[in-house]
């Protein structure tokens, strides 16, 4: 076995402009009348402290004064919950995903099976630690990529990024073994800033071992009329201690040698 290669996979695995996204711009029109933009969604996951969707739709909420110039009751979280949920799931998130109707079958997936086959074929083992509801991330892993138990930390199950539980604890249940010196290496890929600081954390954890941060804009900013957007996040990612910025998920197959070789 060469390594591990673990994803995130909000803006990784499948793009969520147009669900969770939008979950979060039309829960917070509905407590506050005002509608965030994609940027200034962008602009609050760069302080690297708002991964969970609901906190962040939530945080924006009370930021709305601001832009609203007005003043307004603030939500409980469990109100914000329940909102974005209808939005984003349209139905039992425990349920028959068949019977959903919101924003999650609005997604578009950025890889194929195939590409995790070409992950087997080149030796690694792969997983899944994503910020998700873990009947979110279960959908588009086992029913849409047709993966077989896919290894997966969701939401829930190991404290929120950048807290590296998550990462390490799948990590070392994929080794079966501890992880440290003579571990083969583990890369995680992730499209913002508590991402990149879950991989920082890891190597404070264990600095024996051997991390690697591979960087990803998300694919609302790909695009020529998004290029300026673009850089700006990617800098703000490489500011952020990423180790190589990717231009694409898939990408990864073809930098094998050169994420191996960072310190």
């Amino acid at each position: 076995m060469k390594g591990f290669v673990l994803f995130d996979i909000d803006g990784v695995i499948r793009d969520v402009a147009s669900s969770y996204r939008l979950a979060i711009q039309e829960t917070v029109n509905h407590f506050a009348g005002w509608r965030p933009t994609l940027t200034n969604i962008d602009s609050l996951k760069s302080e690297g402290c708002w991964n969970n969707d609901w906190e962040a739709s939530l945080e924006l909420i009370r930021r709305s004064e601001i832009q609203v110039n007005s003043s307004f009751e603030i939500p409980t979280l469990k109100e914000v919950v329940k909102t974005f949920s209808d939005f984003y799931f349209g139905g039992d998130p425990q349920g028959d995903s068949s019977k959903w109707k919101g924003f999650i079958k609005n997604e578009i997936l950025l890889v194929d099976p195939g590409f995790f086959e070409q992950l087997n074929n080149k030796g690694f083992k792969w997983g899944f630690v994503s910020g998700a509801e873990a009947e979110s991330a279960r959908f588009v892993l086992e029913k849409r990529l047709n993966l077989w138990k896919p290894p997966l930390i969701a939401m829930g199950e190991a404290p929120d990024k950048p807290n590296p539980k998550g990462l390490l604890n799948l990590s070392r249940k994929l080794l079966g073994a501890p992880l440290g010196a003579g571990a083969p290496p583990i890369a995680y890929v992730g499209d913002t800033v508590a991402d990149i600081q879950t991989i920082k954390n890891a190597r404070k954890e264990i600095p024996t071992q051997k991390f690697f941060s591979l960087g990803v804009a998300p694919p609302h900013l790909h695009g020529h009329a998004n290029r300026e957007k673009r850089e700006i996040y990617e800098k703000n990612l490489q500011a952020a201690g990423a180790d190589i910025i990717l231009k694409s998920t898939s990408e990864i197959l073809t930098l094998e040698s050169n994420w191996k070789t960072k310190k």
